[in-house]
């Protein structure tokens, strides 16, 4: 399918800075299953996603070590090592109404790989998960174990992309996706005004394991 290959195509990809991680512990009043959430805060809404920590244990643990600035790395232009909230700022820079949003490049083009220790990193394809729903929280890749630090959230089951690419969490509002991907968009699929990711939230609900990613020091090795 093209749009497989487009995908895969695409990405999927000073001194040193540190910011305080931003985790949150969820009230004891929270309804939700016990478990790791990640919340995308963007200019059309939130999108709240369940992580699968047993599932994907590599990319959560890479994942939200970015999003609360953890996990260094080094910027794919100016080679200097950065360690910030990787995600706080960036866009959703692939729309494709009715298949997905993605986003999580540096460089908001599809071609900013973060490089240095840790990246890429491996596929983890687990069989009990696979794109037959709407929802799924998924890494984007150039092929087997290139994964990096972009994403992709579906707005529908694909069954396509089944062993394809890491499934690592489940997104609700659905609605906030299909507005997003429904942006105008150029012939090659990116936003006319860029959609930012504003804010990644990290939430634990529930006692956390001892090996719980967000509690994980910095620079820890996911590998």
């Amino acid at each position: 399918m093209l749009f497989v290959a487009y995908l895969a195509c695409a990405t999927l990809i000073a001194p040193l800075l540190f910011f305080p991680a931003t985790q949150v512990q969820a009230s004891p009043a929270d309804k939700r299953k016990p478990g790791l959430y990640w919340t995308f805060e963007t200019d059309k809404g939130k999108i709240s996603c369940k992580l699968f920590e047993a599932e994907a244990p590599v990319t959560v643990r890479t994942m939200v070590g970015l999003a609360i600035g953890k996990i260094s790395y080094v910027h794919p232009e100016t080679k200097q090592v950065e360690r910030k909230k990787f995600f706080d700022g960036l866009t959703f820079h692939r729309v494709i109404p009715g298949v997905m949003i993605q986003g999580g490049d540096l460089l908001g083009t599809g071609v900013g790989h973060p490089e240095g220790p840790g990246f890429p990193y491996k596929n983890e394809i687990a069989p009990s998960l696979k794109f037959d729903a709407p929802g799924r929280l998924a890494m984007a890749n150039s092929g087997p174990d290139t994964n990096d630090t972009q994403f992709f959230v579906t707005e529908a089951a694909y069954p396509s992309f089944d062993g394809k690419y890491t499934i690592w969490g489940q997104c609700e509002n659905i609605d906030v996706v299909k507005a997003i991907a429904r942006v105008p968009r150029d012939a090659g699929n990116m936003p006319a005004m860029p959609v930012h990711i504003q804010h990644v939230v990290i939430e634990r609900v529930g006692p956390a394991p001892t090996d719980a990613p967000e509690s994980a020091p910095p620079d820890a090795s996911a590998k």
